[in-house]
């Protein structure tokens, strides 16, 4: 997919517009310190403009809004990411909406939720739903009148991956439930799932009797756990729990690796989006 992306580069270089993605640090999370790098090598491999700024955990909401404010208005940068989460003094929300919506690559702002609820183009949808989506329509899996179970509300990921799958198009047209942490009977619900698409930040929450045999899973969940047994004393895992569900399932995505690549991909993708829209305003 990163490949699909250089003739859309090379028709902007021609207009002399490079896509320019800002990745904003407060903090020394060392999770989100991972993101951001990783973020950072595939704009560099891909050929886009990249600036990571990193902040102290001491910044103060006012300085991180005046950082946004200047990033809004240089025209190097088309897309803006302020990695979550913040520290405790800052307001999240605050802050995401201050971010301009046309360069709202992450697609958090208000007025993108909106674009994408309803179905406009122009919006940018979350860089995680969005590769979910993907992965689906590359891995030749029609979600046409499928049941797709979503585990999980957030406005990260389950409601707008809920839009996504029901819009009429490629990798939409599905029937949606979404589930919560007030679901009754969640397993009753899960076993329905011709898609199950997981994304509650539970390590290995989903048993492989959650699942329906031969239905399509998709682990979004990404969760240190104590592992004494490896150099790093954790390993990752996902919301799934992979070796039980992966007997079961007709398909599954593995836990590192899956969706990850593809919510940076999508995150490029958005960037080059912005920047289109941003030569033709």
């Amino acid at each position: 997919m990163r490949a699909e992306l250089e003739g859309e580069l090379r028709a902007l270089a021609s207009r002399g517009v490079t896509p320019g993605l800002a990745a904003v640090l407060v903090g020394d999370n060392p999770a989100s310190a991972t993101y951001v790098r990783m973020k950072g090598k595939a704009c560099e491999e891909t050929g886009l403009h990249h600036e990571t700024v990193r902040l102290a955990k001491e910044t103060t909401q006012a300085e991180l809004l005046a950082l946004v404010d200047r990033l809004n208005a240089d025209p190097k940068i088309h897309g803006i990411l302020v990695q979550l989460p913040l520290p405790k003094q800052i307001d999240s929300q605050k802050v995401l909406r201050r971010v301009a919506p046309a360069k709202d690559v992450d697609g958090f702002h208000p007025e993108n939720v909106g674009k994408v609820s309803i179905g406009d183009p122009t919006g940018f949808r979350p860089a995680t739903p969005f590769g979910v989506q993907q992965l689906l329509v590359r891995s030749g899996i029609d979600t046409t009148g499928k049941h797709a179970v979503i585990v999980g509300r957030s406005n990260i990921v389950g409601r707008p991956m809920a839009a996504l799958l029901l819009q009429d198009g490629p990798g939409g047209n599905a029937t949606v439930t979404v589930c919560h942490s007030r679901t009754r009977e969640i397993k009753a619900v899960t076993r329905l799932a011709d898609i199950l698409i997981v994304a509650m930040g539970k390590p290995e929450f989903v048993t492989g009797d959650m699942i329906k045999p031969g239905a399509v899973v998709i682990d979004v969940g990404t969760n240190r756990v104590d592992d004494p047994a490896t150099k790093k004393g954790y390993r990752l895992v996902g919301d799934v729990k992979f070796d039980e569900a992966k007997q079961v399932a007709g398909a599954i995505t593995p836990v590192p690796g899956g969706v990850g690549p593809m919510t940076i991909t999508m995150l490029l993708f958005n960037t080059v989006q912005a920047a289109r829209q941003w030569a033709k305003s």
